[in-house]
């Protein structure tokens, strides 16, 4: 008996038939899996769904495999990402890295980078609280994603927002609250030397796009 499949959910028009990357496609496998651990789906929905999750070219194709369970990044179900940067600084890329829902960065007495470039992110909403504070925050976002700032109070330090608004359809909005402090936030999209490193070294996503 063929196990049947849910019916799609609603997505926004323009991305359902944008083509989904290997990183997609795997993303999707390893939600299947976890909710046939969880008991949510039996053994033979996984084989159905894994064995079309490999098959899919959209992200609408994707999207009906995951319709009837919960998002990965459901409130409550990913804590959010602290980094302080204390004396020494913190930084969370430029590598691979899964984004959750909220991110919190206190600049302190040695900042905070924060570079989004590489990351996984399977949201389409992030919430990024960024606290200059002494030594300033700066978030570098990819140039298909975009930034609201209208929730930052620039403080002393300021607020300084290098983003475009070509956000393209489906892509990562950051929803940026926080206070500039002493030193400042700033997010932007990747520099020269950023970009050339990109470049010398693309992901998978970045080769197929």
């Amino acid at each position: 008996m063929t196990a049947q499949l849910p019916e799609p959910s609603a997505h926004p028009a323009a991305s359902k038939e944008l083509r989904a990357s290997h990183d997609d496609r795997e993303a999707v496998v390893e939600q299947l899996r976890d909710a046939a651990a969880e008991g949510r789906i039996d053994l033979e929905e996984l084989d159905a769904r894994l064995e079309q999750a490999l098959k899919s070219k959209t992200y609408s194709e994707l999207a009906v495999l995951t319709a009837d369970l919960p998002r990965p990044d459901a409130p409550g179900s990913r804590p959010p990402l602290v980094l302080k940067g204390g004396v020494n600084g913190a930084s969370r890329g430029p590598g691979r890295w899964e984004v959750p829902g909220h991110v919190v960065a206190h600049g302190g007495w040695g900042g905070v980078k924060i570079d989004f470039t590489r990351a996984q992110c399977r949201l389409t909403d992030v919430t990024v609280e960024a606290y200059g504070e002494m030594a300033g925050v700066t978030i570098v976002i990819p140039d298909a994603w975009s930034a609201d700032t209208t929730g930052m109070d620039p403080g002393v330090g300021g607020l300084t927002d290098k983003t475009t608004p070509d956000r393209l359809p489906g892509t990562p909005l950051i929803r940026l609250s926080g206070a500039g402090g002493v030193a400042g936030v700033i997010i932007r999209h990747p520099n020269r030397w950023e970009r050339r490193k990109l470049r010398s070294n693309p992901t998978r996503h970045q080769i197929e796009n």
